[in-house]
């Protein structure tokens, strides 16, 4: 009897990227990738849209990161299991991934050799982490310390509100944001100015390093 086809969506912005995942996906019996995206909210139109068993997600996509989608998927589809991939080994992008729901978490670098094992771990409901992420949560538990993301002022955020700090970051003008997020001028000005005072910032440049240190953009 043939195992079950696992059926996966592939998100990400870079196309070689995604092509070069969906050959090593592809070629096996038991996978097959079915939908593609190339920011986080094309990723969630995908996983409501198709019936996607995985969802592999990269963490650093325009528009809206993998972790902003994968708590959107978590919340309409969560039967969907999901792994996300990183150019990064950050621990800041680890926990917030794992809080976000995923299930894995792969470097690119090593994509080649982890990626397959980490799809069928989520399969079996099984955690997949590279080996210095292991080591980070033996490390967090030894300590009996909450992770680095639990006293981030992130916390304070809105969802929304990441995704309108994320877009500031990104060089979006307020009538972009809005346009993007489907919403008003008035209304992104008025996030702008909560997320100002509930992090205590100033202007552009320190919203950025804030998007950054929390993983809502690249470097």
């Amino acid at each position: 009897m043939n195992a079950p086809i696992t059926r996966i969506l592939l998100a990400d912005d870079h196309a070689l990227v995604r092509n070069g995942l969906r050959l090593i996906l592809d070629a096996e019996p038991d996978l097959a990738v079915v939908a593609e995206a190339s920011d986080g909210a094309e990723a969630i139109g995908a996983a409501e849209s198709e019936r996607i068993d995985l969802a592999i997600l990269d963490i650093a996509m325009p528009r809206m990161t993998g972790i902003q989608a994968a708590r959107e998927i978590t919340r309409r589809a969560a039967d969907v299991r999901m792994i996300m991939l990183s150019m990064y080994d950050n621990e800041q992008y680890l926990f917030e991934a794992l809080k976000a729901g995923a299930s894995g978490y792969v470097l690119k670098s090593a994509a080649d050799k982890d990626l397959l094992e980490a799809c069928r771990a989520a399969m079996r409901d099984e955690p997949f982490l590279y080996p210095g992420a292991v080591t980070l949560l033996i490390q967090q538990h030894i300590q009996n310390e909450p992770s680095p993301g639990g006293g981030f002022p992130q916390a304070l955020l809105t969802a929304r509100e990441e995704e309108v700090v994320k877009l500031i970051a990104e060089g979006y003008s307020a009538r972009g944001i809005a346009e993007t997020l489907v919403i008003s001028v008035r209304t992104v000005d008025r996030h702008r100015a909560n997320i100002m005072q509930k992090l205590g910032m100033r202007d552009r440049i320190e919203l950025t390093r804030f998007a950054i240190r929390a993983g809502l953009v690249e470097p």
